[in-house]
């Protein structure tokens, strides 16, 4: 199950939450559950939060009425969101928001979102992504490291091992071709998000051009 759909349930009492996961998995044993809900949701909780998981809008919408019935039920005291995986943004968004329906409004969305990851790694002073180049030898990393050096990209060098730091992940695409046509053929070059972990004054913000 894709579980796309999620349902957040934050109780104003962190004491509460044993008793409202007692309620749902009560709940879940009923034959009104089943008949509701069937095996369409997956539950779990964390601090004052219980997260409902579902693969479609309908299942998550009943789940939803189902929740705030029985926290009304329990007189536990709650907040409820109900969100929907964003595949562009990689991140959960309310169910309000609009998902881009045409490859025009999908690379329009994707253009802000790297906009949006390069003013942050600007603003840390942090890369939000890396690319690393696994060499075959050490020997083979330092004549790399030499030449990317040479052109103006700053290079992390961990005996087999290069990391550069990228803006965002556009740029982090990029420079992964560019270091591909001059690594040899055995080397394996990857991409990776890091968010606030890299520090530019290691890695730096580099131009991939």
């Amino acid at each position: 199950m894709a579980n796309d759909w999620r349902i957040t349930v934050t109780l104003h009492d962190e004491s509460h939450v044993d008793r409202a996961m007692r309620a749902v998995r009560e709940y879940e044993a009923e034959d009104d559950a089943r008949r509701r809900l069937g095996r369409r949701v997956a539950v779990s909780a964390e601090g004052n939060r219980i997260f409902l998981y579902a693969g479609t809008e309908n299942a998550a919408r009943e789940a939803d009425g189902v929740l705030r019935q029985l926290m009304g039920q329990h007189g536990l005291p709650a907040d409820f969101a109900l969100d929907r995986w964003h595949p562009v943004e990689e991140e959960w968004e309310s169910a309000d928001v609009a998902m881009p329906q045409t490859d025009e409004e999908r690379r329009a969305e994707h253009e802000r979102l790297e906009q949006e990851e390069t003013r942050e790694s600007l603003a840390s002073g942090r890369a939000t992504w890396e690319v690393r180049v696994q060499m075959p030898s050490h020997h083979a990393a330092v004549e790399l490291a030499k030449r990317l050096e040479a052109e103006g990209r700053p290079v992390t060098r961990r005996w087999t091992l290069l990391v550069l730091g990228a803006n965002d992940e556009d740029d982090a695409t990029a420079l992964a071709e560019v270091v591909r046509r001059e690594a040899p053929a055995d080397a394996k070059v990857e991409t990776e998000e890091l968010g606030p972990l890299l520090p530019f004054t290691n890695i730096g913000p580099i131009s991939i051009w």
